[in-house]
């Protein structure tokens, strides 16, 4: 179980994010833009309990778009991921932290296909222990191979795996459908709009391409 540590983070995620966000190909604004607002989110225990994980949904710009950033926390740095590297804290706890974009962090991906295949179950991002009923997940499929490759682009981050199995991050978030019918396995959530109200949408989407055999 991940414990929720109350305490000062200096940079602070949002201070971290204002200068990482507008480096990404699917970011909308401008480097100038209002500043980051956290929107919702939740949490994903890593079974060691090395590995902070966390799904982190912020809001930016004068017409504002919504991102789902997925972060990893690490006490050491990971080897080979300099390239997915956000920045650095100092945590009033645990020391120096290392905030990875969790995408290309193998910790996170394994527990979020546990998440999806219903193996884990998502957690509050605030409070210790307690789950997040707000997350909802679907999975059919007899188990999932690992992904090889990750790729930005415009539209979000992509993991490929052989035979045509892909996990689609939505990282500007639209509200909507939480089901994707054609899909193999989802996960979708809520979020705060700045009027106050909620919206919801999918969050990741898994697809499967058979190939017939001849």
């Amino acid at each position: 179980m991940a414990v929720i540590h109350h305490t000062a983070l200096k940079p602070t995620k949002l201070e971290l994010l204002t200068a990482w966000l507008p480096t990404r190909p699917w970011y909308l604004g401008s480097a100038d833009e209002p500043a980051l607002v956290k929107a919702g989110g939740f949490r994903l225990d890593d079974p060691q309990g090395e590995v902070g994980i966390e799904f982190m949904v912020v809001t930016s710009g004068t017409h504002p778009a919504t991102y789902l950033v997925p972060l990893t926390y690490r006490g050491a740095p990971l080897d080979g991921a300099e390239h997915a590297l956000v920045g650095t804290m100092e945590h009033g706890v645990l020391g120096r932290r290392w905030a990875y974009d969790g995408c290309h962090d193998p910790v996170l991906v394994t527990q979020l296909l546990a998440l999806i295949e219903g193996r884990v179950q998502a957690q509050d991002q605030n409070t210790s222990d307690t789950p997040d009923r707000e997350i909802t997940r679907s999975y059919r499929g007899d188990g999932l191979t690992p992904f090889t490759t990750v790729t930005d682009d415009q539209e979000g981050t992509e993991l490929s795996a052989p035979h045509g199995t892909t996990l689609r991050l939505h990282r500007v978030l639209t509200n909507g459908p939480d089901l994707a019918p054609e899909a193999t396995g989802h996960v979708a959530g809520s979020w705060r709009l700045p009027d106050g109200t909620r919206a919801r949408g999918l969050f990741v989407v898994l697809t499967s391409t058979k190939h017939e055999v001849a």
